[in-house]
């Protein structure tokens, strides 16, 4: 299936798997690439070091087109965007818009960006500093997210461009694919829905977890960090919910402290780190510390298998999906059902049944 986002970026089907941090690691992105759709490396919770070692590790398991997803207010993003020249990756993605001058760096080292936006004036805003294609993720999407659906904000978006939109949030199946493509869209991104495979290093436990989750089991709390968080909801973040402000303080320091200790970063680069995520939101000083490790929180989840200990970001999709097949079978069985569910609709000119 041939669309603009299959052209850009040099892929056979136009599905993306979205940057997920501990998520996406070099065995998914290269199970995703060799599946014939854009693999994303999740690079936001690596260092630069672990960073170049990944992507070379994904060039090792795959000749196919993959990309790398980065914090566009990240203090060292300029060296990230350097490792990804040097290394001749294909697709830089970013959580956040990135500069016009990152995108200038990065295009005419013939990287290809794309962005994720939630909003269709930070579409147009990077289309007009020359973003190559937008990712669009409305609130179905997990992890952070905004408040207008999917089914709003893209079409909104389509209108606003002229270059290729990549739909997120709500996507799971091809008839969600071609749904997308309706609207306008190039090509759909699956966060949850790639987590949820066999390819996925995330441990088997929190996988039960998810796949046990109903749709009213995923939810959006702001209690983690001040922002629109959608998560499963668990012990934890119930808690968080309920805490006040001093027991929430200890709480943060202390898990703040773990992701120092991880990290290797300084207390005043993650209060830095925590104040850019702020984005103006009124937040109290357990919601920055909390901000400035997310990462240790989603780490005890999708590395280590603390689910007492840590968040499960998710989108609503979790609640009906079932079962967990290889990037390959999921691609697959995606581009099967889409193209079922076009040979399926109405013929132009032929009147439907009534």
């Amino acid at each position: 299936m041939e669309t603009a986002l299959t052209r850009l970026v040099g892929v056979r089907h136009p599905v993306v798997q979205t940057g997920m941090g501990w998520v996406a690691g070099p065995r998914l992105v290269s199970a995703t690439a060799n599946a014939g759709a854009l693999g994303i490396l999740a690079s936001a919770t690596m260092t630069l070091d672990q960073l170049r070692d990944a992507v070379r590790e994904v060039k090792s398991r795959t000749d196919e087109p993959f990309g790398v997803n980065l914090r566009a207010d990240a203090g060292d993003a300029g060296d990230r965007v350097r490792i990804i020249v040097e290394e001749g990756v294909r697709v830089a993605s970013f959580a956040l818009a990135p500069s016009r001058e990152l995108i200038a760096e990065l295009k005419e080292a013939g990287v290809i960006v794309v962005p994720s936006i939630g909003a269709r004036r930070h579409a147009e805003k990077v289309a007009a500093w020359g973003a190559d294609a937008v990712i669009v993720q409305g609130g179905e999407g997990g992890g952070h997210t905004g408040e207008v659906a999917t089914t709003v904000l893209l079409p909104q978006v389509v209108d606003a461009v002229d270059i290729p939109v990549v739909a997120a949030g709500g996507f799971y199946d091809g008839r969600g694919l071609v749904a997308a493509l309706a609207y306008g869209a190039a090509g759909i991104a699956m966060g949850t829905r790639f987590l949820l495979t066999s390819d996925s290093t995330v441990p088997d436990a929190v996988k039960a977890k998810y796949l046990a989750a109903t749709v009213k089991d995923v939810m959006v709390t702001t209690a983690v960090d001040g922002l629109p968080h959608r998560m499963l909801r668990s012990e934890l973040v119930d808690s968080l919910e309920k805490s006040g402000r001093t027991s929430s303080l200890v709480r943060a320091v202390r898990r703040a402290a773990g992701f120092r200790k991880m990290s290797g970063l300084s207390w005043s680069q993650m209060i830095r780190d925590g104040l850019a995520m702020k984005h103006g939101k009124d937040l109290s000083w357990s919601q920055v510390l909390l901000a400035a490790n997310t990462p240790m929180l989603l780490k005890s989840s999708m590395v280590d298998g603390r689910t007492d200990l840590g968040v499960m970001a998710s989108g609503q999709v979790a609640g009906v999906i079932e079962d967990l097949p290889s990037c390959a079978e999921l691609v697959g069985r995606v581009m099967a059902q889409a193209h079922e569910t076009l040979d399926a609709l109405p013929v132009p000119g032929v009147s439907m049944p009534g």
